[in-house]
């Protein structure tokens, strides 16, 4: 008789696999973190994700590699400490950004700073806006379901800060409005993951009025796709979201092969210049773009070439004779890479 529950043999050969497969990474992942944060570190994260989750395990291994490569790029780890979460749904792993992670963002810049609480039956909750905003929270032992949740920022010098109040109802209403997922979604799995979700969405308000950062503003679209349902890739400084769909009813992402196409050759050509940029600054490698562009569609062997050689340095041009033109190649006989 057939089970989908997986044996112990199984489910340790996956994680022997995958704690193989993020070796071969660790490169890559190395040069896409900030220099605070340890590979090996954010390794075992992962690691522990992946081997205390069978729903995770089950899903499709670039996925979940696309998933941890956003995570580096954005520089908050997956898993416990709540600054990141690996979402695994009907074989397909999403990274999603959480609260605490988008308030350390905020912080890096050292230009602001955030925070989040959430109120409970039994707490004692006054809050004010408008030109003289405040909100005391003294909590007291409520526990059971949350009743407010509020997100305030403070510009560095400001006088006032940014207050946002919301009430459990708000956000309720707020998740059936703009759930595109349906029941898949993180938000309705636990009461905890509710309060996350509330957190996040006050927050995002607040962050509205905040001095952002490249990693900040790339987190809240990657926050944004996942919770439309929809695939995003950091590439460079720019994240590119997938039109694909999530149908509500079934939580499979519409237009969706069990293979990936083929990488767009037209859409190939105008990334490249953008991707070189990424490189000569020093914000990426050619081999972390291959890995995350790889997600995408599938990559001829000329595109991961001209992909690498995105590093070489510019040939110097010849100096020509006094006299004689430079050779000219004309546009239509330019070589494609």
């Amino acid at each position: 008789m057939s089970t989908q529950t997986q044996s112990p043999a199984t489910a340790s050969n996956a994680v022997s696999l995958f704690s193989k497969t993020l070796d071969r990474m660790k490169p890559q992942m190395a040069l896409a973190l900030p220099k605070h944060m340890s590979v090996d570190r954010f390794a075992r994260l992962a690691l522990t994700a992946f081997s205390t989750n069978k729903d995770l395990q089950a899903c499709r291994p670039d996925s979940i590699l696309a998933s941890l490569m956003t995570a580096t790029q954005l520089g908050l780890e997956p898993g416990i400490n709540g600054q990141g979460y690996l979402i695994p749904y009907k074989g397909t792993c999403t990274f999603v950004p959480g609260w605490k992670g988008l308030v350390d963002l905020v912080a890096r810049s050292g230009r602001a700073t955030v925070w989040t609480g959430a109120v409970y039956q039994g707490d004692r909750f006054e809050y004010q806006l408008g030109d003289e905003p405040f909100c005391r929270h003294k909590p007291e032992d409520g526990d059971g379901e949350f009743t407010h949740v509020y997100a305030i920022g403070r510009v560095k010098d400001a006088q006032m800060p940014v207050i946002e109040v919301w009430t459990r109802g708000k956000v309720r209403k707020h998740l059936n409005q703009y759930n595109k997922v349906g029941g898949r979604h993180y938000a309705l799995q636990s009461e905890s993951n509710f309060e996350m979700y509330a957190r996040k969405v006050a927050l995002l308000q607040v962050l509205k009025y905040m001095p952002s950062s490249i990693e900040l503003s790339n987190a809240i679209a990657v926050s944004h796709a996942a919770e439309a349902g929809q695939s995003a890739v950091i590439e460079g400084d720019f994240v590119t979201v997938s039109n694909e769909n999530t149908d509500p009813e079934t939580g499979e992402i519409k237009g969706r092969d069990t293979q990936l196409p083929p990488y767009p050759q037209e859409t190939f050509d105008q990334n490249l210049p953008n991707w070189k940029a990424a490189v000569e600054s020093g914000r990426t490698t050619p081999d972390n773009l291959i890995v995350m562009v790889s997600t995408k569609g599938v990559l001829t062997e000329q595109m991961k070439q001209a992909m690498r050689d995105l590093a070489k340095p510019a040939d110097v041009t010849d100096v020509q004779p006094k006299g004689e033109a430079p050779n000219q190649i004309p546009d239509d006989d330019a070589p494609p890479f």
